[in-house]
């Protein structure tokens, strides 16, 4: 008897990634975004350069580094010695979006910088979380007693955020919706803007940039494939 193994498609594998959000491979998900664009991308090649990145940031840390030795030992590991940015020369080349391109040129957007600056802060025992902050995505850390508090860092360039900072961001938005006067963002407010996203969040905030960069350069074909994973990761799952 004939058995004929048939590899599932691209699109297949990433349906099998984000069918459960109770285990939900957010890192693995996102590198396989490119595989529409370059079909011969191995995933678990670039799982590998990701794990000699971890490797070589724990050689960094002392045994009893606490939680804010370790985020400025992570911050200047990854944005001054292998030099992470964003793209500003480019912000809107598709290219940003995929990791393992990334991986190379060192530059992206905010989203995919915070999705590998999250993965090895995860890594090294940092509580850290993406932020689907409006226009800009950010990511926080939870630091722990004796520090107790919250930093807010924009993956962009690596600086961390006050709450000054924070309210001026969010406050054209509601000037200009007439929601709020002279500017005054509530604590409430901005709480809200800081929560946590999912990661069926994140990486669908991932392929809503991808569409919007295609659907500008009217790319009918990739807008399609990119609409095709929105669909999937859109299903009602548990």
């Amino acid at each position: 008897m004939d058995f004929k193994l048939e590899v599932p498609t691209s699109l297949e594998y990433f349906a099998s990634l984000v069918q459960s959000d109770t285990e939900f491979p957010l890192l693995e998900a996102a590198i396989c975004l490119a595989q529409d664009e370059y079909p011969e991308l191995d995933i678990q090649e670039v799982l590998g350069q990701v794990d000699q990145l971890v490797s070589r940031l724990k050689k960094r840390l002392p045994a009893d580094a606490g939680a804010i030795h370790k985020l400025r030992l992570l911050n200047k590991f990854f944005f001054e010695e292998m030099g992470f940015a964003g793209n500003a020369n480019n912000y809107y080349d598709p290219d940003n979006s995929y990791l393992h391109v990334m991986l190379r040129t060192r530059r992206g957007i905010p989203i995919s910088l915070a999705l590998l600056w999250l993965e090895l802060a995860g890594q090294i025992g940092l509580d850290a979380h993406g932020v689907g902050f409006p226009g800009h995505f950010l990511v926080k850390v939870h630091l722990p007693y004796p520090h107790e508090g919250k930093v807010v860092i924009d993956p962009f360039n690596g600086h961390s955020l006050t709450k000054e900072d924070l309210m001026e961001r969010l406050s054209p938005l509601y000037v200009e919706s007439g929601l709020v006067r002279d500017g005054e963002i509530s604590d409430e407010l901005l709480k809200h803007y800081l929560r946590s996203a999912t990661p069926r969040e994140i990486m669908t905030r991932m392929l809503r940039n991808l569409e919007e960069v295609y659907g500008s350069q009217s790319d009918i074909e990739r807008l399609d494939a990119v609409r095709k994973r929105l669909k999937e990761i859109g299903r009602a799952h548990v």
